[in-house]
């Protein structure tokens, strides 16, 4: 079967039902996310609505009042702060918050694009998440822009993102060490297919690199961004006869979790062991003894990406970034030097 081009920007539900052999109804169903369609006729509308440049500009923006914010797990402190930062920029523009669960770090579940469909929101907020071609597609086919926030891996070209200095937190966070005298230095790294953990891992050896320390892979210790991943890693790092004088935690639970190994194995913070956290969330400056952590703009982060959905919903043709901002070391009372 030959398909007729449409023209681009001129499109109408009936030509693209015409160059499709379907119904106009058929396409408002893919059009609008509902089901009923099998999925080679809903894969030939929606390469025919994008290659058209077809818009619903006029409708689904004075219908939509919805930011969706996508996280694959909605568990901690860090997740409250992206969710303070992206309502704060919504409620300025007169928009609602709404939060799902994608299923990964690093993909979405199969049925996410469908609720996305059906509830056709001004704009999508991914955390941790990239999106396949398919899922592009069907996006941009009803203008519905997205930005990735703290991306898990390289974005496309093609994608918008906001991140922060990971690589540079990490240098900072193990030169304070370096600094303090400490030489037998350790990490309890997030899971390595993650951009960000390899970014403050990469950081930590540059700086034992930069003060001629050699790196010992052993002192190394991967695992999620959990409270019982710093728990286990620390336990290990700390049984050792040649344990570590400082430990410098790829984020603030896992620090919390290194606190819990020192206190089950005698061992006092930071007399005998220094700890470094990452994220800088409220309750690092309630511990005892209150956390040195690497400030992450959480906050910041959300409420620039906010903004930039919102600037790609009113300029879809708007050049993509990817920004990144500043890390900064706070330094409170879990870090010493050495003894002995």
């Amino acid at each position: 079967m030959s398909l007729q081009k449409v023209s681009p920007g001129r499109a109408t539900l009936a030509e693209i039902a015409r160059d499709a052999s379907v119904s106009m109804s058929t396409v408002s169903k893919v059009l609008n996310g509902r089901a009923g369609v099998s999925d080679a006729v809903r894969e030939r509308i929606e390469g025919l609505l994008h290659s058209a440049g077809y818009s619903r500009r006029g409708t689904a923006y004075e219908q939509g009042k919805l930011i969706e914010l996508v996280f694959d797990n909605i568990d901690s402190e860090w997740s409250l702060q992206i969710i303070r930062g992206v309502e704060r920029v919504a409620r300025e523009n007169g928009l609602s918050v709404i939060l799902t669960e994608s299923g990964g770090h690093l993909s979405l579940s199969p049925d996410w694009i469908d609720g996305i469909l059906r509830r056709q929101p001004v704009g999508v907020i991914l955390l941790f998440s990239n999106l396949s071609i398919d899922h592009k597609r069907q996006l941009a086919t009803r203008n519905i822009p997205f930005v990735v926030l703290d991306p898990a891996g390289d974005p496309d070209p093609d994608v918008a993102s906001v991140g922060s200095a990971n690589w540079a937190g990490g240098l900072a966070a193990t030169r304070h060490l370096v600094e303090l005298g400490h030489r037998r230095i350790a990490m309890v790294s997030g899971p390595l297919a993650m951009l960000c953990s390899r970014a403050r891992l990469s950081g930590y050896r540059a700086a034992l690199e930069e003060a001629g320390i050699p790196i010992d892979p052993t002192l190394v210790d991967a695992g999620e961004f959990h409270y019982e991943d710093g728990v286990a890693a620390g336990t290990r790092l700390l049984s050792r006869a040649d344990r570590p004088t400082a430990i410098f935690a790829g984020n603030d639970l896992q620090a919390f979790g290194v606190y819990e190994a020192a206190r089950m194995l005698g061992l006092v913070v930071p007399d005998d062991v220094s700890v470094v956290g990452y994220d800088d969330v409220p309750s690092a400056s309630w511990m005892g003894p209150k956390l040195t952590t690497v400030h992450q703009p959480l906050i910041e982060m959300a409420e620039q990406a906010t903004r930039l959905v919102l600037a790609l919903r009113d300029d879809p043709h708007r050049k993509l970034v990817r920004i990144d901002l500043a890390t900064s070391l706070v330094v409170r009372a879990s870090t010493a030097p050495p003894r002995g």
